[in-house]
Protein backbone atom coordinates (compact mmCIF):
# COMPACT_ATOMS: atom_id res chain seq x y z
CA UNK A 1 0.00 0.00 0.00
CA UNK A 2 2.79 2.39 0.91
CA UNK A 3 4.58 1.69 -2.38
CA UNK A 4 1.38 2.10 -4.38
CA UNK A 5 0.81 5.48 -2.74
CA UNK A 6 4.24 6.62 -3.92
CA UNK A 7 3.63 5.20 -7.39
CA UNK A 8 0.35 7.08 -7.50
CA UNK A 9 2.23 10.34 -7.25
CA UNK A 10 3.15 10.06 -10.88
CA UNK A 11 6.09 8.16 -12.30
CA UNK A 12 9.58 9.27 -11.51
CA UNK A 13 9.06 12.96 -10.81
CA UNK A 14 7.39 15.18 -8.27
CA UNK A 15 8.00 16.15 -4.70
CA UNK A 16 7.37 13.78 -1.81
CA UNK A 17 5.96 16.70 0.17
CA UNK A 18 2.88 16.27 -2.02
CA UNK A 19 1.98 13.21 0.04
CA UNK A 20 -0.71 13.95 2.57
CA UNK A 21 -0.26 12.29 5.95
CA UNK A 22 -3.66 10.83 6.60
CA UNK A 23 -4.77 9.87 10.13
CA UNK A 24 -3.16 6.60 11.13
CA UNK A 25 -5.06 3.63 12.44
CA UNK A 26 -4.02 3.10 16.02
CA UNK A 27 -2.65 -0.42 15.79
CA UNK A 28 -1.20 -0.44 12.28
CA UNK A 29 2.26 0.57 11.22
CA UNK A 30 2.34 2.96 8.28
CA UNK A 31 5.12 4.27 6.09
CA UNK A 32 4.84 7.64 7.79
CA UNK A 33 5.73 6.13 11.12
CA UNK A 34 9.35 5.54 10.18
CA UNK A 35 10.21 7.74 7.23
CA UNK A 36 10.18 11.49 6.82
CA UNK A 37 9.45 12.68 3.30
CA UNK A 38 9.55 16.35 4.26
CA UNK A 39 11.84 18.30 1.99
CA UNK A 40 12.89 15.23 0.04
CA UNK A 41 12.91 15.41 -3.77
CA UNK A 42 12.13 12.20 -5.61
CA UNK A 43 15.10 10.93 -7.56
CA UNK A 44 14.51 10.47 -11.31
CA UNK A 45 17.07 7.65 -11.24
CA UNK A 46 15.07 5.41 -8.88
CA UNK A 47 11.86 3.44 -9.08
CA UNK A 48 9.04 4.14 -6.65
CA UNK A 49 10.36 1.32 -4.50
CA UNK A 50 13.90 2.71 -4.78
CA UNK A 51 12.75 6.16 -3.75
CA UNK A 52 10.95 4.71 -0.76
CA UNK A 53 14.07 2.81 0.33
CA UNK A 54 16.03 6.05 -0.12
CA UNK A 55 13.88 8.01 2.33
CA UNK A 56 13.41 5.14 4.76
CA UNK A 57 15.08 6.09 8.00
CA UNK A 58 15.17 4.33 11.29
CA UNK A 59 14.57 6.64 14.22
CA UNK A 60 18.15 6.20 15.42
CA UNK A 61 19.88 6.93 12.12
CA UNK A 62 20.79 10.47 13.12
CA UNK A 63 22.49 9.24 16.28
CA UNK A 64 24.48 6.54 14.52
CA UNK A 65 25.67 8.96 11.86
CA UNK A 66 26.86 11.32 14.58
CA UNK A 67 28.52 8.47 16.48
CA UNK A 68 30.44 7.12 13.50
CA UNK A 69 31.66 10.62 12.71
CA UNK A 70 32.82 11.24 16.30
CA UNK A 71 33.56 7.92 18.05
CA UNK A 72 34.94 7.99 21.56
CA UNK A 73 38.50 6.75 21.88
CA UNK A 74 40.27 6.84 25.21
CA UNK A 75 43.50 8.09 23.63
CA UNK A 76 42.65 9.56 20.22
CA UNK A 77 39.23 11.11 20.87
CA UNK A 78 38.40 11.27 24.61
CA UNK A 79 35.64 13.82 23.98
CA UNK A 80 33.93 11.66 21.35
CA UNK A 81 30.49 10.06 21.57
CA UNK A 82 30.06 7.02 23.82
CA UNK A 83 27.68 4.51 22.27
CA UNK A 84 25.12 3.17 24.75
CA UNK A 85 22.64 2.74 21.89
CA UNK A 86 23.84 -0.23 19.84
CA UNK A 87 23.07 -3.60 21.40
CA UNK A 88 26.52 -5.16 21.27
CA UNK A 89 28.51 -7.09 23.86
CA UNK A 90 31.90 -5.36 24.13
CA UNK A 91 33.01 -7.34 27.18
CA UNK A 92 34.40 -10.50 25.60
CA UNK A 93 36.56 -9.48 22.65
CA UNK A 94 39.60 -10.97 24.40
CA UNK A 95 38.00 -14.41 24.76
CA UNK A 96 36.51 -14.50 21.27
CA UNK A 97 39.55 -13.23 19.41
CA UNK A 98 41.71 -15.84 21.13
CA UNK A 99 39.30 -18.70 20.35
CA UNK A 100 38.66 -17.65 16.74
CA UNK A 101 42.37 -17.53 15.92
CA UNK A 102 43.28 -20.99 17.21
CA UNK A 103 44.64 -23.53 14.74
CA UNK A 104 41.41 -25.53 14.35
CA UNK A 105 39.66 -22.43 12.96
CA UNK A 106 41.98 -22.02 10.00
CA UNK A 107 40.76 -24.43 7.35
CA UNK A 108 40.51 -23.71 3.63
CA UNK A 109 39.28 -26.94 2.04
CA UNK A 110 37.99 -26.73 -1.56
CA UNK A 111 34.31 -27.26 -0.56
CA UNK A 112 34.48 -24.12 1.59
CA UNK A 113 35.47 -22.11 -1.50
CA UNK A 114 32.66 -23.45 -3.66
CA UNK A 115 28.90 -22.83 -3.77
CA UNK A 116 27.30 -24.59 -0.79
CA UNK A 117 23.86 -26.02 -0.25
CA UNK A 118 21.97 -22.73 0.15
CA UNK A 119 20.51 -23.97 3.44
CA UNK A 120 24.11 -24.11 4.74
CA UNK A 121 26.81 -26.77 4.67
CA UNK A 122 25.52 -30.02 6.16
CA UNK A 123 28.37 -30.19 8.71
CA UNK A 124 27.28 -26.80 10.08
CA UNK A 125 23.57 -27.59 10.16
CA UNK A 126 24.29 -30.83 12.03
CA UNK A 127 26.38 -28.90 14.55
CA UNK A 128 23.65 -26.25 14.96
CA UNK A 129 21.08 -29.02 15.57
CA UNK A 130 23.27 -30.56 18.30
CA UNK A 131 23.99 -27.15 19.82
CA UNK A 132 20.32 -26.15 20.01
CA UNK A 133 19.34 -29.58 21.33
CA UNK A 134 21.76 -29.12 24.22
CA UNK A 135 21.33 -25.43 25.10
CA UNK A 136 17.59 -25.24 24.40
CA UNK A 137 17.08 -28.44 26.41
CA UNK A 138 15.04 -30.04 23.65
CA UNK A 139 13.22 -33.21 24.77
CA UNK A 140 14.43 -35.06 21.64
CA UNK A 141 17.38 -34.50 19.29
CA UNK A 142 16.72 -31.73 16.79
CA UNK A 143 17.21 -32.52 13.12
CA UNK A 144 19.69 -30.94 10.72
CA UNK A 145 17.10 -31.07 7.93
CA UNK A 146 15.08 -28.47 9.87
CA UNK A 147 18.02 -26.04 10.17
CA UNK A 148 18.66 -23.17 7.74
CA UNK A 149 21.63 -20.82 7.94
CA UNK A 150 21.55 -17.16 6.85
CA UNK A 151 23.75 -14.11 7.34
CA UNK A 152 22.05 -12.80 10.47
CA UNK A 153 18.62 -12.71 12.08
CA UNK A 154 17.67 -9.54 10.20
CA UNK A 155 17.86 -11.56 6.98
CA UNK A 156 15.80 -14.29 8.64
CA UNK A 157 13.04 -11.83 9.57
CA UNK A 158 13.08 -10.50 6.03
CA UNK A 159 12.93 -13.96 4.44
CA UNK A 160 10.22 -15.25 6.77
CA UNK A 161 8.04 -12.18 6.27
CA UNK A 162 8.39 -12.59 2.51
CA UNK A 163 7.39 -16.28 2.43
CA UNK A 164 4.66 -16.13 5.10
CA UNK A 165 2.92 -12.88 4.08
CA UNK A 166 1.78 -11.23 0.87
CA UNK A 167 2.47 -7.50 0.34
CA UNK A 168 0.18 -5.41 2.52
CA UNK A 169 -0.49 -8.20 5.01
CA UNK A 170 0.71 -7.92 8.58
CA UNK A 171 2.54 -9.47 11.52
CA UNK A 172 1.55 -9.01 15.16
CA UNK A 173 4.20 -7.73 17.59
CA UNK A 174 4.15 -6.33 21.14
CA UNK A 175 5.61 -2.89 21.80
CA UNK A 176 8.17 -1.82 22.82
CA UNK A 177 10.29 -3.99 20.51
CA UNK A 178 13.63 -3.89 18.70
CA UNK A 179 12.98 -1.37 15.92
CA UNK A 180 15.22 -3.05 13.35
CA UNK A 181 12.48 -5.62 12.81
CA UNK A 182 10.41 -2.96 11.04
CA UNK A 183 13.11 -2.44 8.46
CA UNK A 184 13.72 -6.18 8.08
CA UNK A 185 10.14 -7.13 7.24
CA UNK A 186 8.95 -3.97 5.48
CA UNK A 187 11.62 -2.90 3.02
CA UNK A 188 11.74 -6.17 1.08
CA UNK A 189 8.32 -7.70 1.57
CA UNK A 190 6.14 -4.60 2.15
CA UNK A 191 4.72 -6.40 5.19
CA UNK A 192 3.16 -4.29 7.91
CA UNK A 193 3.34 -4.56 11.68
CA UNK A 194 0.29 -4.58 13.93
CA UNK A 195 1.22 -3.29 17.36
CA UNK A 196 0.14 -4.83 20.64
CA UNK A 197 0.68 -1.81 22.88
CA UNK A 198 2.03 -2.57 26.34
CA UNK A 199 2.44 0.01 29.11
CA UNK A 200 3.91 0.37 32.57
CA UNK A 201 0.56 0.26 34.39
CA UNK A 202 -0.32 -2.95 36.17
CA UNK A 203 -3.98 -3.52 35.45
CA UNK A 204 -6.29 -6.44 34.80
CA UNK A 205 -4.40 -9.71 34.57
CA UNK A 206 -0.99 -8.00 34.40
CA UNK A 207 1.45 -8.69 37.24
CA UNK A 208 4.42 -6.64 35.97
CA UNK A 209 5.03 -3.53 33.85
CA UNK A 210 4.83 -3.98 30.07
CA UNK A 211 3.45 -7.49 30.43
CA UNK A 212 2.22 -9.27 27.32
CA UNK A 213 -1.06 -11.12 27.86
CA UNK A 214 -3.33 -13.13 25.59
CA UNK A 215 -6.09 -10.59 26.20
CA UNK A 216 -3.92 -7.85 24.69
CA UNK A 217 -3.04 -10.07 21.75
CA UNK A 218 -6.71 -10.86 21.12
CA UNK A 219 -7.68 -7.18 21.26
CA UNK A 220 -4.96 -6.09 18.82
CA UNK A 221 -5.79 -8.90 16.40
CA UNK A 222 -9.51 -8.13 16.41
CA UNK A 223 -8.86 -4.40 15.92
CA UNK A 224 -6.64 -5.15 12.93
CA UNK A 225 -9.21 -7.47 11.37
CA UNK A 226 -11.92 -4.86 11.91
CA UNK A 227 -9.81 -2.49 9.81
CA UNK A 228 -9.51 -5.09 7.06
CA UNK A 229 -5.88 -5.99 7.79
CA UNK A 230 -4.91 -9.63 7.26
CA UNK A 231 -2.56 -10.81 10.03
CA UNK A 232 -0.46 -13.86 9.20
CA UNK A 233 2.00 -14.22 12.07
CA UNK A 234 3.05 -13.29 15.59
CA UNK A 235 6.61 -12.30 16.53
CA UNK A 236 7.87 -13.15 20.04
CA UNK A 237 11.22 -11.89 21.36
CA UNK A 238 12.50 -14.07 24.21
CA UNK A 239 14.44 -12.70 26.08
CA UNK A 240 12.69 -9.49 25.14
CA UNK A 241 14.53 -6.49 23.70
CA UNK A 242 14.39 -3.79 25.16
CA UNK A 243 12.57 -4.95 28.31
CA UNK A 244 14.79 -7.88 29.25
CA UNK A 245 11.71 -9.97 30.10
CA UNK A 246 12.01 -13.76 29.99
CA UNK A 247 8.74 -15.55 29.28
CA UNK A 248 7.74 -18.44 31.50
CA UNK A 249 6.81 -21.77 29.96
CA UNK A 250 3.14 -21.18 30.79
CA UNK A 251 3.24 -17.77 29.10
CA UNK A 252 4.89 -19.24 26.01
CA UNK A 253 2.28 -21.98 25.87
CA UNK A 254 -0.53 -19.41 26.16
CA UNK A 255 0.90 -17.32 23.31
CA UNK A 256 1.36 -20.38 21.09
CA UNK A 257 -2.18 -21.60 21.84
CA UNK A 258 -3.52 -18.15 20.94
CA UNK A 259 -1.66 -18.32 17.63
CA UNK A 260 -2.95 -21.81 16.93
CA UNK A 261 -6.57 -20.73 17.51
CA UNK A 262 -6.16 -18.03 14.88
CA UNK A 263 -3.91 -20.05 12.53
CA UNK A 264 -1.04 -17.60 12.93
CA UNK A 265 2.60 -18.50 12.37
CA UNK A 266 4.83 -17.76 15.38
CA UNK A 267 8.34 -16.42 14.80
CA UNK A 268 10.30 -16.78 18.04
CA UNK A 269 13.54 -14.80 18.25
CA UNK A 270 15.78 -16.29 20.97
CA UNK A 271 18.98 -14.47 20.05
CA UNK A 272 19.77 -13.56 23.70
CA UNK A 273 19.10 -17.04 25.11
CA UNK A 274 22.66 -17.52 26.48
CA UNK A 275 22.89 -13.93 27.75
CA UNK A 276 20.85 -14.58 30.90
CA UNK A 277 23.50 -13.57 33.42
CA UNK A 278 21.90 -14.18 36.81
CA UNK A 279 21.17 -17.58 38.34
CA UNK A 280 17.88 -16.27 39.72
CA UNK A 281 16.48 -16.09 36.17
CA UNK A 282 15.72 -19.14 34.04
CA UNK A 283 15.32 -19.07 30.28
CA UNK A 284 12.91 -21.48 28.60
CA UNK A 285 13.25 -22.03 24.88
CA UNK A 286 10.22 -22.85 22.79
CA UNK A 287 12.26 -25.84 21.62
CA UNK A 288 12.29 -27.19 25.20
CA UNK A 289 8.54 -27.75 25.21
CA UNK A 290 7.40 -31.35 25.20
CA UNK A 291 4.69 -30.59 22.67
CA UNK A 292 4.32 -27.54 20.47
CA UNK A 293 0.66 -26.56 19.98
CA UNK A 294 1.23 -26.01 16.24
CA UNK A 295 4.69 -27.26 15.20
CA UNK A 296 4.10 -26.56 11.49
CA UNK A 297 3.60 -22.85 12.26
CA UNK A 298 6.34 -22.42 14.89
CA UNK A 299 9.71 -21.10 13.70
CA UNK A 300 12.65 -20.41 16.05
CA UNK A 301 15.57 -18.06 15.35
CA UNK A 302 18.98 -17.80 17.00
CA UNK A 303 22.40 -16.43 16.09
CA UNK A 304 25.90 -15.94 17.49
CA UNK A 305 25.85 -12.12 17.21
CA UNK A 306 24.72 -11.42 20.77
CA UNK A 307 25.51 -14.52 22.83
CA UNK A 308 29.06 -14.78 21.48
CA UNK A 309 29.80 -11.04 21.26
CA UNK A 310 30.58 -11.10 17.52
CA UNK A 311 28.10 -8.76 15.87
CA UNK A 312 30.54 -8.31 12.98
CA UNK A 313 30.13 -11.98 12.00
CA UNK A 314 26.78 -12.24 10.27
CA UNK A 315 25.31 -15.61 11.20
CA UNK A 316 21.75 -16.55 12.06
CA UNK A 317 19.90 -19.84 12.02
CA UNK A 318 16.27 -20.87 11.66
CA UNK A 319 14.75 -24.05 13.05
CA UNK A 320 11.40 -25.07 11.58
CA UNK A 321 9.69 -28.43 11.15
CA UNK A 322 7.72 -27.07 8.20
CA UNK A 323 9.59 -28.14 5.09
CA UNK A 324 7.54 -25.86 2.85
CA UNK A 325 8.68 -22.88 4.90
CA UNK A 326 12.24 -24.25 5.05
CA UNK A 327 12.45 -24.66 1.29
CA UNK A 328 10.91 -21.26 0.59
CA UNK A 329 13.36 -19.53 2.94
CA UNK A 330 16.22 -21.58 1.47
CA UNK A 331 15.41 -20.22 -1.98
CA UNK A 332 16.18 -16.74 -0.60
CA UNK A 333 19.45 -17.88 0.99
CA UNK A 334 21.09 -17.23 -2.37
CA UNK A 335 20.88 -13.55 -1.41
CA UNK A 336 21.72 -14.05 2.27
CA UNK A 337 24.34 -16.81 2.36
CA UNK A 338 27.19 -17.25 4.82
CA UNK A 339 30.63 -17.73 3.23
CA UNK A 340 32.26 -21.15 3.55
CA UNK A 341 35.23 -20.26 5.80
CA UNK A 342 32.87 -18.53 8.27
CA UNK A 343 30.60 -21.59 8.29
CA UNK A 344 33.61 -23.70 9.28
CA UNK A 345 34.59 -21.31 12.08
CA UNK A 346 31.04 -21.22 13.47
CA UNK A 347 30.82 -25.04 13.44
CA UNK A 348 34.12 -25.29 15.31
CA UNK A 349 32.92 -22.74 17.84
CA UNK A 350 29.59 -24.43 18.48
CA UNK A 351 31.07 -27.90 18.92
CA UNK A 352 33.58 -26.74 21.55
CA UNK A 353 31.16 -27.39 24.39
CA UNK A 354 33.87 -27.55 27.08
CA UNK A 355 35.26 -24.10 26.21
CA UNK A 356 31.78 -22.60 25.95
CA UNK A 357 30.67 -23.91 29.34
CA UNK A 358 33.87 -23.74 31.38
CA UNK A 359 35.48 -20.61 29.96
CA UNK A 360 33.25 -18.39 27.86
CA UNK A 361 29.81 -18.49 29.50
CA UNK A 362 31.23 -18.25 33.02
CA UNK A 363 33.29 -15.19 32.16
CA UNK A 364 30.62 -13.59 30.00
CA UNK A 365 27.89 -13.93 32.61
CA UNK A 366 30.14 -12.59 35.37
CA UNK A 367 31.14 -9.58 33.26
CA UNK A 368 27.56 -8.86 32.20
CA UNK A 369 26.37 -9.06 35.80
CA UNK A 370 29.12 -6.71 37.03
CA UNK A 371 28.42 -4.16 34.29
CA UNK A 372 24.66 -4.37 34.92
CA UNK A 373 25.22 -3.86 38.64
CA UNK A 374 27.38 -0.78 38.04
CA UNK A 375 24.85 0.93 35.77
CA UNK A 376 21.81 0.08 37.91
CA UNK A 377 23.59 1.25 41.07
CA UNK A 378 24.24 4.57 39.31
CA UNK A 379 20.58 4.80 38.35
CA UNK A 380 19.56 4.11 41.95
CA UNK A 381 21.86 6.88 43.13
CA UNK A 382 20.18 9.24 40.66
CA UNK A 383 16.73 8.15 41.81
CA UNK A 384 15.82 6.98 38.30
CA UNK A 385 13.33 4.08 37.99
CA UNK A 386 14.16 1.14 35.73
CA UNK A 387 13.03 -2.41 35.06
CA UNK A 388 15.17 -4.86 36.99
CA UNK A 389 15.88 -7.74 34.60
CA UNK A 390 18.73 -10.23 34.20
CA UNK A 391 18.90 -10.94 30.48
CA UNK A 392 20.38 -9.18 27.47
CA UNK A 393 22.67 -6.16 27.38
CA UNK A 394 20.18 -3.42 28.20
CA UNK A 395 18.26 -1.65 30.95
CA UNK A 396 14.84 -0.12 30.25
CA UNK A 397 14.86 3.23 32.06
CA UNK A 398 12.05 5.57 33.06
CA UNK A 399 13.09 9.19 32.38
CA UNK A 400 9.50 10.47 32.41
CA UNK A 401 10.09 12.76 35.34
CA UNK A 402 12.51 14.73 33.16
CA UNK A 403 9.75 15.50 30.64
CA UNK A 404 7.64 18.52 31.59
CA UNK A 405 4.75 17.87 29.22
CA UNK A 406 5.21 14.13 28.65
CA UNK A 407 5.27 14.09 24.84
CA UNK A 408 7.34 12.23 22.28
CA UNK A 409 8.58 15.58 20.99
CA UNK A 410 10.00 16.27 24.44
CA UNK A 411 11.46 12.77 24.56
CA UNK A 412 13.28 13.43 21.28
CA UNK A 413 14.65 16.71 22.65
CA UNK A 414 16.01 14.85 25.70
CA UNK A 415 17.57 12.22 23.40
CA UNK A 416 19.24 14.96 21.36
CA UNK A 417 20.46 16.56 24.55
CA UNK A 418 22.19 13.34 25.56
CA UNK A 419 23.73 13.19 22.09
CA UNK A 420 24.91 16.81 22.35
CA UNK A 421 26.62 15.78 25.59
CA UNK A 422 28.37 12.96 23.75
CA UNK A 423 26.41 9.92 24.87
CA UNK A 424 24.15 7.96 22.49
CA UNK A 425 21.07 6.29 23.98
CA UNK A 426 17.94 4.84 22.36
CA UNK A 427 14.66 6.59 23.07
CA UNK A 428 11.37 4.77 23.55
CA UNK A 429 9.92 5.96 20.25
CA UNK A 430 12.59 3.91 18.47
CA UNK A 431 10.91 0.84 19.99
CA UNK A 432 7.36 2.13 19.37
CA UNK A 433 6.82 2.47 23.12
CA UNK A 434 3.34 3.82 23.87
CA UNK A 435 4.57 6.02 26.75
CA UNK A 436 6.97 8.95 26.15
CA UNK A 437 10.03 9.08 28.39
CA UNK A 438 11.36 5.52 28.41
CA UNK A 439 14.94 4.97 27.19
CA UNK A 440 17.18 1.95 26.63
CA UNK A 441 20.80 1.94 27.75
CA UNK A 442 23.35 -0.71 26.75
CA UNK A 443 25.58 -1.70 29.67
CA UNK A 444 27.71 -4.46 28.06
CA UNK A 445 30.76 -2.23 27.84
CA UNK A 446 34.11 -1.65 29.52
CA UNK A 447 34.20 0.02 32.94
CA UNK A 448 35.93 3.24 31.88
CA UNK A 449 33.32 3.88 29.15
CA UNK A 450 30.47 3.05 31.52
CA UNK A 451 31.83 5.47 34.11
CA UNK A 452 32.32 8.34 31.68
CA UNK A 453 29.00 7.70 29.94
CA UNK A 454 27.09 7.68 33.22
CA UNK A 455 28.81 10.94 34.23
CA UNK A 456 27.55 12.54 31.04
CA UNK A 457 24.04 11.17 31.63
CA UNK A 458 24.08 12.48 35.20
CA UNK A 459 25.06 15.94 33.96
CA UNK A 460 22.14 16.10 31.52
CA UNK A 461 19.62 14.87 34.09
CA UNK A 462 20.77 17.27 36.80
CA UNK A 463 20.59 20.20 34.39
CA UNK A 464 17.13 19.11 33.25
CA UNK A 465 15.95 18.78 36.85
CA UNK A 466 17.04 22.33 37.64
CA UNK A 467 15.27 23.65 34.54
CA UNK A 468 12.01 21.95 35.51
CA UNK A 469 12.22 23.38 39.04
CA UNK A 470 12.83 26.87 37.65
CA UNK A 471 9.88 26.53 35.27
CA UNK A 472 7.62 25.40 38.10
CA UNK A 473 8.48 28.44 40.19
CA UNK A 474 7.34 30.64 37.32
CA UNK A 475 4.24 28.59 36.49
CA UNK A 476 2.32 26.95 39.37
CA UNK A 477 1.54 23.32 38.55
CA UNK A 478 -1.81 22.03 37.55
CA UNK A 479 -3.11 18.76 39.01
CA UNK A 480 -1.03 15.63 38.53
CA UNK A 481 -1.30 13.97 35.16
CA UNK A 482 -2.92 10.58 34.73
CA UNK A 483 -1.06 7.48 33.70
CA UNK A 484 1.33 6.97 36.58
CA UNK A 485 3.01 3.60 36.79
CA UNK A 486 1.75 1.34 39.53
CA UNK A 487 3.98 0.70 42.52
CA UNK A 488 5.70 -2.63 42.02
CA UNK A 489 8.87 -4.42 43.00
CA UNK A 490 9.47 -4.98 39.29
CA UNK A 491 10.48 -1.33 38.94
CA UNK A 492 13.43 -0.63 41.16
CA UNK A 493 14.16 2.26 43.52
CA UNK A 494 11.39 4.76 42.72
CA UNK A 495 8.68 2.42 41.55
CA UNK A 496 5.94 5.01 41.19
CA UNK A 497 6.40 7.52 38.40
CA UNK A 498 6.74 10.91 40.07
CA UNK A 499 5.27 13.75 38.05
CA UNK A 500 6.97 17.13 38.59
CA UNK A 501 5.22 18.78 41.52
CA UNK A 502 5.30 22.26 42.95
CA UNK A 503 7.09 22.89 46.20
CA UNK A 504 3.88 24.31 47.64
CA UNK A 505 1.98 21.09 46.94
CA UNK A 506 4.48 18.86 48.74
CA UNK A 507 3.58 17.72 52.21
CA UNK A 508 5.48 16.04 54.98
CA UNK A 509 3.33 12.96 54.54
CA UNK A 510 4.20 12.72 50.85
CA UNK A 511 7.88 13.06 51.65
CA UNK A 512 7.77 10.38 54.33
CA UNK A 513 5.90 8.06 52.00
CA UNK A 514 8.47 8.56 49.26
CA UNK A 515 11.36 7.90 51.63
CA UNK A 516 9.69 4.74 52.96
CA UNK A 517 9.13 3.55 49.42
CA UNK A 518 12.79 4.14 48.56
CA UNK A 519 13.92 2.28 51.68
CA UNK A 520 11.76 -0.72 50.82
CA UNK A 521 13.06 -0.91 47.26
CA UNK A 522 16.74 -0.31 48.09
CA UNK A 523 19.18 -3.04 49.07
CA UNK A 524 21.50 -0.57 50.85
CA UNK A 525 20.62 -1.85 54.32
CA UNK A 526 21.31 -5.44 53.28
CA UNK A 527 24.67 -4.52 51.79
CA UNK A 528 25.76 -2.20 54.60
CA UNK A 529 25.21 -4.05 57.86
CA UNK A 530 26.49 -3.13 61.31
CA UNK A 531 28.76 -6.19 61.20
CA UNK A 532 30.41 -4.94 58.02
CA UNK A 533 31.02 -1.52 59.50
CA UNK A 534 32.46 -3.08 62.67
Amino acid sequence: QALSEIEGMGGRGGNLQEMRVRPLAKRRVDMYGFCNPSGFQRSPYLSARGNFANIFQGSTEEGYKAYHADKYDEDKNPNGIINFGTSENKLCFDLMSKRLTQADMNLMDPPLLQYPDWKGHLFLREEVARFLTYYCKAPAPLKAENVIVLNGCGSLFSALATVLCDPGEAVLIATPFYGGITQSIFLYGNVKLVYVYLDSKITGTSTRPFQLTVEKLERALQDARAEGVTVRALILLNPQNPLGDIYSLSELRDYLEFAKRHELHVIVDEIYMLSVFDESATFHSVLSMDRLPDPQRTHVMWGITKDFAVSGIRFGTLYTENQDVANAVASLCYFHGVCGPVQHKVAQLLRDREWINQVYLRANHARLKAAHTYVTDELKTLGVPFLNRNAGFFVWIDFRKYLKTGTFEEELLLWKRFLDNKVLLSCGKAFECSEPGWFRIIFADKTHRLQLGMQRIRKVLEEREQEILAEEKEQPCQSDQDGKADSTDEVIFVSRHQEPTCASSSSLGDLIGLLQQQMRSSDWLQKNTAEQFA
